[in-house]
């Protein structure tokens, strides 16, 4: 079958499935593989349980037409995807950075749907597969599209930018994560900019941060709509203060945002240049700001008991987590209590790594600090209390008492930290 074909049968449907789990009556079930899971196994249960269509690679004993037989299910995925962006003929922003491209596509979505009917990427499906069903969730109704691109190899953002095409693009910072993968911090750089790249080779837009001499010397090639503090540059926007929550100003708006930490100041500051940049009020820039909480374990605020807690357990790496703790530092508050998790994927720097963390909160003296893990239990400290699996950090936070107290809790997503709630 044709794509076109495909994509003729993927309007008259009600969305694409690649988890029969989700399964909705009329979708078009993707039988896409993975080392511990085959779709082409649940094809038949996909159409018993109400799919219109399967699309499967692997051969099937069958005369039933509503079997579309491909080579390889993912390509098509993404072949369907790029024909649909082709479609729609949209413009299409594309987000990427080592860190708050997330939050970043949030606010910019938020300031957009103010004047755009807007869609984004939902939660961080943000890779090969994640990508192409951002875009077929787009349809004729739609005026802008924002599509999150995560990577943690050289030429995954490359790759991307193929099936999306972006007209637009915004690198949030370069920093240290997936050093594993990218083969260090001049590997992040050189993968990151494939975006950049991508839109100076085929004469398209590119937001920056002026104030970033990385962005700055990349983008170089194509028009930029830039944001700075100090710089001369498209839109003026300063950081006034994190106390602890973002307050920034611009020639026309005093904005007080529900985000913590002057690492987020960058990221309000983008949403502002570009929702400026499409023309969308100033005052629906302020309020759309304004009025976005993040959630999903994203530098949460949250009151319990006579505590203050930062809950950032999502993500980290060494760039974030650094972040983080200069940004706990500068609070003006008392009694301030660090629990860290292992930072993953920073390969073969990973002790150097976890013991420079380990220096900071020794330099940065804070009433207690706690961290966890195989890789900070193997750090050198004469006075940070480490564990080695959660198990036994939780066993001791049971015995402690933590009162009026601000607590920043923050490790990489598969350390789980958000359970440390539960005892304390």
């Amino acid at each position: 079958m044709e794509i076109n074909q495909l994509h003729h049968l993927f309007l008259e449907s009600t969305g694409i499935c690649t988890d029969t789990r989700k399964l909705k009556k009329g979708n078009i079930f993707f039988a896409l593989k993975g080392d511990n899971f085959n779709g082409n196994n649940f094809a038949k249960s996909a159409l018993e349980d109400g799919a219109n269509y399967v699309v499967i690679d692997e051969k099937k004993e069958t005369n039933n037409n509503r079997f579309i037989q491909v080579k390889d299910c993912l390509k098509t995925l993404q072949q369907l995807a790029n024909y649909h962006r082709k479609f729609l003929n949209i413009p299409i922003i594309a987000i990427t950075g080592s860190n708050g491209k997330t939050t970043t596509k949030e606010l910019i979505r938020e300031v957009l749907s103010k004047k755009f009917k807007t869609v984004s990427t939902q939660g961080n499906l943000n890779n090969h597969i994640g990508v192409p069903l951002t875009l077929l969730s787009m349809n004729k109704q739609t005026e802008m599209g924002i599509v999150e691109m995560g990577a943690n190899h050289q030429g995954e953002i490359e790759a991307l930018c193929k099936i999306t095409q972006p007209d637009y693009g915004y690198i949030t910072n370069f920093g240290k994560a997936h050093l594993e993968g990218f083969g260090g911090v001049e590997g992040v750089i050189k993968g990151k900019s494939e975006l950049y790249r991508h839109l100076i080779k085929n004469e398209k837009t590119i937001f920056i941060n002026y104030d970033d001499e990385i962005q700055v010397e990349k983008s170089k090639g194509t028009e930029v709509i830039s944001f700075s503090e100090g710089n001369e540059a498209t839109y003026q926007i300063t950081f006034v203060k994190a106390s602890p929550y973002v307050e920034i100003s611009t020639e026309e708006l005093e904005i007080h945002s529900k985000l913590i930490g002057n690492y987020n100041a960058k990221n309000i500051a983008a949403a502002i240049c570009i929702g400026s940049y499409f023309k969308v009020p100033q005052q629906a820039i302020k309020e759309a700001i304004e009025t976005y909480s993040p959630n999903n374990n994203r530098s949460q605020i949250i009151q319990k008991n006579t505590n203050q807690i930062i809950l950032d357990a999502y993500n980290a790496n060494p760039t974030s987590m650094k972040a983080a703790l200069e940004n706990l530092k500068a609070m003006d508050t008392k009694n301030k209590v660090v629990v860290l998790g292992d930072m993953f994927e920073i390969g073969n720097t990973a002790s150097e790594e976890h013991q420079n963390i380990v220096n900071l909160l020794e330099e940065y003296n804070f009433s207690q600090a706690y961290v966890c893990g195989s890789n900070f239990h193997g750090v050198h400290t004469n006075n940070i209390q480490k564990f080695k699996d959660f198990e036994s950090l939780s066993k001791h936070l049971k015995n402690t008492t933590i009162k009026n107290s601000t607590i920043l809790i923050k490790g990489s997503r598969g350390m789980k930290l958000e359970r440390v709630l539960d005892f304390i």
